[in-house]
């Protein structure tokens, strides 16, 4: 399976994914808490569902305000399919029929616009200026930090952070973008006194995991959760009897299979793959809510090596407070 680097669109999804393997995870492990967004939920869904019901998908994120406001007939019209498609694709999203979709979708709606007037969307066109590109660009990573704290399974995170703080060695596996989430996680681990490594390299990141053992967590990053490096790596840290936990957007994606724990996010594909940016982000949101956590578990312990880590570099910095003027040199400590 070639790496994937962002989420596949409905035409080719089958192609890099593959399809939905025997022992997926359950629709009721995939669908968060039912006061989430469908929308997120659908949109993480997406590349397991079957191609008529990813036309109806497609239908449905396009414009669900409309949507609300229709009958089943004519959202099976729009999307070139038949009735009992829609049905279907509605207890594949945990929604249960078609009634329920349209109330889902009708108080998103609503969420939506009290959280903001300015809904920009994520398309950016050749006849946008600048402004137009930074309002699109900082609304679609506010919105994948809001709906990944939304969506985010708290019990999960809970057994995620307990199996990190008792862990003996922590393995953070990730390529491309999702390399530098995990540089980020190791290096806040290793500034509070735990024992983690990041590795991007295919043969390191192998060979690192080769020698993991019971009492040991591997992580692996991967937006779309096909990164065939990153999965591989994560399975044979399964193998070898470490705890595996995946952090992605998709819950249904092949990474979810060699997982012990799975940390979703909810960053949505715009032009120029700014989603890239918007998936880093969000990534980073459960990497830092992890580190918290981790942290308080060892709260005396972390608070003394952030203390003595910080006094390490404080002579690398230069003596000026943020108004620019030069700070009074230090005659105590």
């Amino acid at each position: 399976m070639p790496t994937v680097s962002n989420f596949p669109t409905v035409s080719d999804t089958e192609s890099v994914v593959g399809p939905v393997p025997s022992e997926a995870v359950s629709v009721q492990a995939a669908v968060r808490d039912a006061d989430s967004s469908p929308l997120v939920r659908i949109r993480s869904l997406l590349p397991g569902l079957a191609r008529a019901e990813q036309r109806v998908a497609k239908v449905v994120l396009e414009d669900p305000a409309h949507v609300a406001r229709r009958s089943i007939t004519e959202v099976a019209l729009a999307a070139n399919t038949s009735e009992t498609t829609v049905t279907r694709f509605c207890k594949a999203v945990g929604v249960g029929g078609y009634p329920q979709l349209r109330i889902a979708l009708a108080a998103d709606t609503a969420r939506t616009e009290a959280r903001s007037t300015r809904n920009l969307g994520g398309e950016i066109g050749p006849e946008d200026d600048l402004a137009a590109v930074i309002g699109k660009v900082s609304f679609a990573d506010a919105r994948a930090v809001e709906e990944t704290a939304d969506q985010l399974d708290i019990a999960t995170l809970e057994r995620v952070i307990a199996a990190v703080a008792g862990a003996g060695r922590v393995d953070v596996y990730g390529v491309g973008a999702s390399a530098f989430v995990a540089a980020d996680l190791q290096q806040k681990l290793h500034r509070i006194g735990r024992v983690c490594f990041a590795w991007s390299d295919t043969h390191i990141m192998l060979t690192s995991a080769a020698v993991l053992s019971p009492g040991d967590v591997a992580i692996g990053v991967s937006h779309t959760g096909a990164t065939t490096d990153t999965v591989e790596a994560l399975r044979v840290a399964r193998e070898h009897g470490a705890v595996t936990i995946a952090v992605t957007n998709f819950p249904r994606s092949p990474i979810t299979e060699v997982a012990d724990h799975v940390l979703t996010t909810a960053a949505r594909e715009t032009t120029f793959r700014s989603g890239a940016t918007a998936s880093r982000i969000a990534q980073l949101t459960v990497i830092d809510c992890l580190f918290i956590g981790v942290a308080q578990r060892h709260m005396d312990a972390s608070v003394n090596a952030l203390d003595a880590t910080r006094d390490a570099v404080g002579s690398h910095r230069l003596g000026v407070r943020p108004d620019g003027r030069r700070r009074p040199r230090e005659t105590g400590k």
